[in-house]
């Protein structure tokens, strides 16, 4: 049996003689096959007209000697009336039933409402219903195919779903799903993805995953935004203190997926000589989202509140074409992190009891050290603005993400990285996360440009990195970890004078 590539299953659909024309019950196509001697995986259409109400159901087969059915679709009603047997409103509804089948493999229960009227007032109709039975495909694969199937059809699903063009299908369907659904979608991806690289690679070790990052940039007037996501066993690995043998530890640090939003505001403003092109961060939010549910992550894992933090971003901010940018200015870094020295003295003294000679003298000293944890640094390479911001330990001064901690300071009950998401003085959001918003962080970057360049588009990249530490927070272990991403995208930016 040969190969097939990945075919157009919107076309297949719509090209299907009339019923009266089918020579048996069912219709199938090829979606992939791992090897010529191998099995295929079919996409198969059924007819039933042994009742009143004749209707279609669409089934994802393991084409063995005995198929084995992988999935099903519910059933749609079937218009024998028509020449073609499938409708447009069939076809929608089925779009729909791929994506609630998607969602369902999340983590948690779809309790989104999804419009399908979004969805059908469209013109990339196509492109998404191909792309959201190809990705239904691949947890499929993931989750139910058999082992000497799995595996080439993993790779070829792989392939057509990192293409450029089904990256770009997916940003389009992301936004006609809205946020909510969105998140849910890839949380289900990246949770099979997460469950593939746990089979394929045990030993847990730095490898080159199936889709490490899915990032989409959005370029509208006065506003960028940057959403990415990316499961944590998929990031780089930059440092680690030891091999992790922890079963219940290494579970808790897989099934995370660090989520981030970057939201930076600009201003175009016209002077007599220049143009100037003013950058000021609106919002920056990183966020590490559990994989698993709270009971299978307290059963299997070792609780919620073990995982990686936010303990590093770093952003590079650079126009393509140069030709016009006559210079670039930053504003401020923050300033040092200053140390608050509290010392307090305390004597206590007590006489003896009676028929003692004597006098009892204790003497306690107390220091205390407070330092603002993250520090925000700006800084210029050529036309490039970089922004940074780095986590600090807070009883000794030294950057996180280059930091070994010592075995004293991952045991000592009282280190500020210990109860890290409850004391009142984390660094972090209660849910884990950190928000950098533009009140705090809202020193400017600009660039002067030729007035020449007025009435073009100029394009930028943005380019980023993100790292995620482990340091133990309630569990007993000496087990750290810094894991690092990377991420780029294009931006455009009108230079267009308004009325």
């Amino acid at each position: 049996m040969a190969s097939c590539n990945a075919p157009d299953i919107w076309a297949w659909i719509n090209n299907l003689p009339p019923i009266s024309q089918w020579g048996k019950n069912s219709m199938s196509i090829c979606i992939c096959s791992s090897k010529s001697t191998q099995p295929s995986l079919n996409l198969s259409i059924t007819k039933s007209l042994q009742n009143q109400n004749p209707f279609l159901a669409f089934s994802i087969l393991a084409d063995f000697h005995l198929p084995i059915t992988l999935w099903t679709s519910k059933s749609f009603k079937l218009n024998t009336n028509t020449k073609k047997p499938i409708d447009e409103e069939t076809i929608l509804n089925l779009f729909y039933n791929f994506i609630l089948d998607i969602l369902n493999y999340g983590p948690k229960k779809n309790t989104s409402y999804l419009n399908i009227q979004t969805l059908r007032s469209n013109t990339n109709l196509k492109d998404m219903f191909n792309l959201s039975f190809f990705t239904l495909a691949l947890l499929i694969c993931i989750y139910e195919a058999p082992q000497d199937l799995r595996l080439g059809c993993l790779n070829t699903l792989k392939q057509h779903l990192t293409s450029p063009q089904s990256r770009e299908t997916s940003k389009l369907l992301m936004r006609r799903l809205g946020s909510n659904l969105e998140e849910q979608w890839m949380r289900s991806l990246n949770l099979a993805i997460t469950n593939w690289i746990v089979e394929i690679h045990p030993s847990n070790q730095s490898i080159r995953t199936p889709s490490p990052l899915f990032s989409y940039a959005i370029s509208t007037i006065g506003l960028w935004k940057v959403q990415l996501y990316c499961p944590t066993i998929a990031m780089e690995i930059e440092s680690s203190s030891n091999t992790l043998h922890d079963e219940h530890l290494l579970f808790s640090l897989r099934y995370q997926q660090l989520e981030g939003v970057i939201q930076l505001g600009y201003k175009v403003i016209f002077r007599e000589n220049w143009i100037d092109v003013v950058v000021n961060i609106d919002n920056v939010r990183c966020d590490v989202i559990p994989l698993a549910s709270e009971t299978l992550m307290a059963e299997r894992g070792t609780g919620v509140d073990e995982k990686h933090f936010p303990s590093r971003v770093s952003l590079q901010l650079t126009p393509i074409i140069q030709t016009n940018v006559l210079s670039i200015s930053v504003g401020k870094s923050s300033e040092n992190p200053t140390h608050e020295i509290g010392l307090e003295k305390t004597m206590e003294g007590a006489f003896d009891p009676p028929n003692s000679v004597g006098l009892r003298v204790s003497a306690t000293e107390t220091v205390t050290v407070s330092m603002k944890p993250w520090k925000f640094e700006q800084s210029v390479d050529g036309n490039s603005a970089n922004l940074n911001w780095f986590l600090h330990d807070s009883i000794d001064g030294r950057e996180v993400t280059s930091t070994k901690p010592s075995k004293m300071a991952l045991l000592q009950p009282k280190a500020w990285f210990k109860d890290r998401y409850s004391s009142a003085y984390r660094p972090f959001t209660k849910q884990g996360g950190v928000v950098f918003a533009g009140d705090e962080y809202g020193a400017s970057v600009w660039w002067k440009v030729d007035r020449e360049a007025m009435g073009k588009t100029m394009e930028w990249e943005i380019k980023g990195w993100i790292w995620l530490t482990y340091w133990p927070n309630k569990y007993r272990t000496l087990y750290s970890e810094t894991r690092r991403l990377e991420f780029r995208e294009i931006l455009h930016l009108p230079l267009l004078k308004q009325d």
